[in-house]
């Protein structure tokens, strides 16, 4: 391997360590605030609505917004299945489930 590229990789290391142990260090002396630590437990869902409400919307690369598209309806029945259940055994089945028998249909 080249010397730039392990540089690079080391570099890049030293960045992400120094910018997560400084959080901590300075988070050690004082403690979470109440109000970063509510903020923060909304991060997960706020990341996982970013990485899959485009998939569901933008199947095809524009905008799809009717019963023709699969995704979304797979993606609300699932979504309605885990507001209800709050299982994700049944969140899967369904969502799954409904995604196999529309393409089923569509065939």
């Amino acid at each position: 391997m080249r010397n730039e590229i392990i540089l690079i990789i080391v570099g890049m290391a030293l960045v992400t360590f120094a910018t997560r142990f400084g959080c901590v260090a300075l988070l050690q002396q004082t403690g979470m605030p109440l109000w970063l630590e509510r903020w923060l437990k909304h991060i997960p869902t706020a990341i996982l609505t970013a990485l899959i409400l485009p998939a569901l919307v933008l199947p095809n690369g524009h905008l799809a917004l009717s019963f023709d598209n699969h995704y979304l309806v797979a993606g609300v029945v699932a979504a309605l299945a885990a507001y209800k259940s709050r299982n994700i055994i049944a969140t899967l089945v369904l969502g799954m489930g409904t995604m196999l028998t529309l393409r089923l249909l569509s065939a």
